[in-house]
């Protein structure tokens, strides 16, 4: 059962409910632990995310209170905070963290890609992506240390939709695919594997005139953003819809690279 959120607005679930922490430096703290989650987190990182590298005056005792705080905070949950010599450590259960259960599955999700147990690996991604809530850590301010854990988690979603449209594609779902493919690209226009993705449905779909629209539609947007021209594998694409007798005959290029974790 999920108990700590974080793809989203942060929340913790605990006897008394659904919640979360007053403060604004225990809400990092939480956060902070959570994404390094039976892990030590020293005492150089903590100050780093609550006070920029910078702690105030006593910035020792202040730090003892935010640790007494969000021990109260969980009290009733569970999860435990330790003081350790080395720094702080939240001991919990990581199937109770929505971020953990999400980046498994992608893991998963890539392994049977891999294997073209594509089926297994649509459903699978679905079901950690349904994970997510809204914009990561919403109710809570960032600092440095955190903000590169929001980007790998965003960079991990990117790569999920990835890998779940490949599996889709692979399942013959183009037709479904292409609405969902046009708002992927409406989101990130300069996404060029979406665009390649959607050429590819469109034209499986028996959509050839709809498709080569949607290759210069590509070809426009890189001219006029980046004064660049597509891929040697887009234009590959082009010309093989041109070429085609039939809806078969152009597949899509590239395969999602994987993301690698916060160090």
């Amino acid at each position: 059962m999920i108990n700590f959120s974080v793809l989203g607005s942060l929340e913790l679930r605990s006897e008394d409910g659904l919640g979360v922490p007053s403060g604004t430096k225990v809400r990092k703290l939480l956060a902070l632990l959570l994404l390094r989650a039976n892990q030590v987190v020293d005492p150089g990182t903590v100050t780093e995310e609550l006070w920029d590298g910078a702690p105030a005056p006593g910035g020792a005792a202040i730090l003892r209170t935010h640790v007494y705080h969000l021990r109260r905070a969980l009290s009733r949950s569970t999860a435990s905070v330790a003081t350790e010599p080395t720094g702080h450590l939240l001991t919990v259960d990581p199937d109770e963290i929505d971020a953990t259960v999400f980046a498994r599955g992608v893991e998963e999700g890539r392994a049977l890609v891999r294997q073209d147990r594509v089926e297994e690996a649509a459903h699978l991604l679905r079901q950690a992506l349904g994970l997510w809530r809204g914009r990561v850590l919403a109710n809570t301010s960032v600092g440095p240390v955190l903000s590169r854990h929001v980007t790998y988690l965003e960079e991990l979603r990117h790569h999920a939709v990835e890998l779940r449209v490949e599996a889709d594609m692979r399942l013959g779902r183009h037709r479904e695919l292409v609405p969902e493919l046009r708002s992927l690209i409406a989101a990130d226009p300069l996404n060029e594997w979406y665009h390649d993705q959607l050429i590819t449905a469109l034209h499986r779909s028996g959509r050839r005139g709809e498709a080569l629209t949607a290759y210069r539609d590509l070809r426009r947007v890189l001219d006029e953003e980046l004064g660049l021209e597509p891929s040697e594998q887009a234009q590959r694409l082009q010309h093989e819809i041109l070429m085609a007798d039939g809806p078969r005959g152009a597949h899509a290029f590239g395969r999602p690279r994987p993301v690698r974790a916060v160090s």
